[in-house]
């Protein structure tokens, strides 16, 4: 796409409008301006918003020749794909509504949303996801038709209720061709208060509830963002996080089309730090694993650089976040830090930037739970502007950083409303701490559960669940689910997830779940390590180890993990530090329930299964055993006898194994009594 071309694009005026409207405003304005990249086979194909109209105009009336009516829901599931985004505007256009699935999620996991939201259509990326949805359709009578758009393996399928989506499409051409008006008038009949999207919540308590979201409350959380970060027309954006989260739905739909954006698709998961070097991206979304998982991916490939490269970039990184602090306090940098910050930044800076992709990112953003101070002065070192971001599912998108000043302890300032969808947003804390908000377009409310929408309204404000504070600086300060809390035998209140946050920022460390309540005198630990990271450490050190299992129970990798507990416990109150620990003898997996799609840990689940292991910790046993079980890939369950290594953290010393990625600054901002 060319400049001028580019900036022939201008934002378009949503207001009264529904998404496939919009879209078809664009392609009226943009025809010919690029919209879509998708990497295939190395190569990256080009869509312009004609070509995504077309596409979507024929499966569009494909479905209304099967008998999609307004009304009906059609869910998808696949990776993130040209094909999804045209499936769902396709089922809008119609006036119908899209339920989004994680492409990982189990067959099981698929026909409770399946059966509750009485799908009509499905659509699946390929084999994989047709072979799950084959296997439970004696379960779904309401599901009437399948369609695929990755024919790769299933050629030789058949079945009454499945199809292609070329097929499908095929019908839908043959359908505009003897009634050309039919689309255009089908879109300019929707409305932009009906449910565009059903979007599951993470179900971390129990099953998950359906939020029903109209195409205005889409467009106020795209307008909340770009009312407050500039970002040009025809921006570069990674569509990478799942639909099935609403963030998605907010930047690759309503934003990819209302600012416009070229909506670029990476070829597979595995390829997208590749691609993000390739694409050079201006906006993107990740959620805090996938933050710190970019942080522990350089610093582990900053280990097998040469000893002069890793002083360079230690100097390098330290310079650098010298500089973003200034900025960050609102202060100007000292003339010697910006000299050195100009060196560091030829020298190493603007280079790692490119490696990573976000060489031109101006929206940076992490968004769905809380995400430790250090990851942001991290990458703020390198020249990221990463923004933390505040919002439910429920309600959409709250606060997030703006401009250049705000305190990395906070997830940001009130977003802007615009006018036409609502009042702007307000919040208040409650007497039990809990944040709760007002404004915009509001709750729209759970599918078929009028008691649990009303148990969220407390007099006209919507209660968030979350026990945060308002700073003097009017940003907000988010601690825990309110439900999370912990209180101590010893009276102390805490909230774990605020520990946790900072003990995921190790490398070493993938995930981590802090225990500890009214029956005990302190906080535990349970660590899953992050294998790759913990195998390249062991390996350079020639401590041999065979399995995950294995590995995790090594001496040597439990006193690398105790060290990086000792660096957060001294930044804890003495009340909340972890006394002891153990690893997780098998990694966390979704599949087992113990992750929710979006890797939240299902707690309650975990103490149970885990029951055995906390107990021995709190008895002060040396070495834990007991039976887990576990459930293998093709459905089948087992047990497991596992003995797993209980170790007391040390309160406050230790040897820092990766100096260069955590700031070593005094931390005035300890876990707080709550």
């Amino acid at each position: 796409m060319t400049g001028r071309a580019n900036q022939c694009a201008a934002r378009l005026n949503p207001h009264g409008k529904t998404i496939p409207q919009l879209l078809l405003e664009r392609s009226v304005a943009n025809g010919d301006i690029l919209a879509q990249r998708h990497k295939r086979y190395g190569v990256w194909k080009r869509f312009t918003w004609s070509d995504v109209v077309a596409a979507v105009k024929d499966c569009s009336l494909g479905l209304a020749e099967l008998g999609l009516s307004p009304n009906d829901i059609v869910a998808i599931i696949g990776e993130n794909e040209p094909e999804f985004f045209h499936a769902e505007f396709a089922v809008q256009a119609q006036g119908a509504t899209v339920v989004c699935l994680y492409p990982d999620q189990t067959a099981e996991e698929i026909g409770y949303i399946l059966s509750h939201s009485g799908a009509k259509f499905l659509f699946a990326q390929d084999q994989e996801q047709v072979d799950k949805i084959l296997s439970i359709l004696d379960s779904l009578p309401l599901l009437s038709e399948i369609i695929y758009w990755d024919p790769k393996g299933l050629w030789s399928y058949d079945h009454p209720k499945l199809q292609s989506m070329v097929q499908l499409s095929a019908r839908g051409a043959d359908a505009d061709r003897a009634n050309p008006e039919a689309f255009t008038k089908a879109v300019a009949g929707g409305r932009p208060d009906n449910p565009a999207v059903l979007l599951y919540s993470s179900g971390t308590t129990g099953n998950p509830k359906a939020i029903q979201v109209s195409h205005n409350f889409l467009i106020d959380n795209c307008l909340r963002i770009l009312g407050c970060e500039e970002l040009r027309p025809g921006a570069e954006y990674l569509s990478y996080i799942s639909p099935a989260w609403g963030t998605e739905q907010i930047f690759g739909f309503a934003m990819g089309i209302i600012n416009p954006m070229v909506v670029n698709f990476p070829e597979r998961p595995e390829s997208v730090l590749h691609d993000l070097r390739e694409i050079g991206v201006e906006c993107l979304c990740f959620t805090p694993r996938q933050w710190e998982s970019l942080a522990s991916d350089i610093h582990s490939k900053m280990q097998d650089a040469l000893p002069l490269v890793q002083r360079i970039y230690g100097w390098a990184l330290n310079v650098g976040r010298k500089f973003a602090d200034s900025e960050l306090e609102g202060r100007t940098p000292t003339l010697a830090c910006r000299l050195q910050h100009l060196v560091a930044e030829r020298l190493i800076l603007r280079s790692l930037r490119d490696r990573i992709g976000l060489k031109n990112a101006r929206i940076a953003a992490s968004g769905g739970a809380a995400m430790a101070p250090d990851v942001f002065r991290f990458f703020h070192a390198m020249g990221v502007p990463l923004r933390n971001a505040y919002g439910l599912t429920e309600f959409g998108w709250i606060a997030m950083h703006r401009g250049k000043k705000f305190d990395l302890e906070t997830v940001g300032s009130l977003l802007p409303v615009d006018p036409g969808y609502g009042e702007a947003l307000k919040w208040r804390i409650s007497s039990a701490g809990e944040l709760q908000v007002r404004g915009g377009s509001g709750f729209p409310g759970y599918l078929g559960l009028p008691e649990k929408t009303a148990e969220r309204w407390d007099d006209g404000w919507f209660r968030t669940g979350d026990h945060c504070r308002i700073a003097e600086s009017g940003e907000l300060i988010y601690f825990e689910r309110v439900k999370d809390l912990r209180t101590l035998s010893t009276g102390f209140r805490y909230p774990p997830q605020f520990i946790e946050t900072r003990l995921r920022f190790s490398p070493f460390i993938k995930d981590v779940m802090v225990v500890g309540d009214e029956t005990a005198p302190y906080p535990i630990a349970l660590v899953n390590i992050n294998s790759e990271v913990v195998g390249r450490w062991a390996e350079e050190r020639g401590i041999g180890y065979s399995t995950f299992a294995d590995l995790s129970q090594r001496e040597e990798v439990r006193e690398l993990i105790k060290g990086e507990i000792a660096q957060v416990n001294a930044k804890l109150d003495p009340e909340a530090r972890v006394a002891r620990f153990a690893n997780f003898p098998k990694e966390l997996d979704a599949d087992e329930g113990e992750l929710t799609r979006t890797r939240k840990l299902r707690r309650g689940l975990l103490v149970e299964r885990y029951a055995a292991l906390i107990a021995g910790l709190y008895n002060g046993a040396t070495q834990i055993n007991f039976e887990l079980e576990v459930r293998y890939q093709d459905g089948r369950k087992g047990c497991l006898n596992v003995s797993v290594w209980g170790d007391s953290s040390s309160p406050v010393t230790a040897t820092n194994q990766h100096n260069n990625l955590r700031d070593q600054r005094p931390n005035e901002n300890a876990v707080p009594h709550v």
